[in-house]
């Protein structure tokens, strides 16, 4: 995997679109060739996906949300890994 710092900003790579989709009843990411279905806690992810806030903001954020659900920290970072790997996202 692509290593990051929690300090970087993640933003949706050019092309990509993140939308809920009724008729799938989920969010997916939309893509010149296709669309990937995305699972409740990557659609959670990704909305809070904005090219201004860090990946610790994100964190922070959905910590907040989700306060009971253990490991959260370590399943958003490898989520972060595999999107930029997938190239849904670039850091900066």
């Amino acid at each position: 995997m692509i290593p990051f710092s929690t300090d970087q900003v993640p933003a949706l790579r050019r092309g990509f679109r993140l939308q809920w989709e009724p008729a799938q009843a989920c969010h997916v990411l939309l893509y010149p060739e296709g669309m990937i279905k995305l699972n409740d806690s990557a659609g959670e992810i990704l909305q809070q996906v904005n090219g201004s806030h860090s990946v610790a903001q994100i964190i922070d954020s959905l910590r907040a949300r989700f306060p009971d659900v253990p490991g959260l920290d370590e399943d958003i970072l490898a989520f972060m890994e595999v999107a930029s790997a997938q190239f849904w996202i670039e850091l900066r």
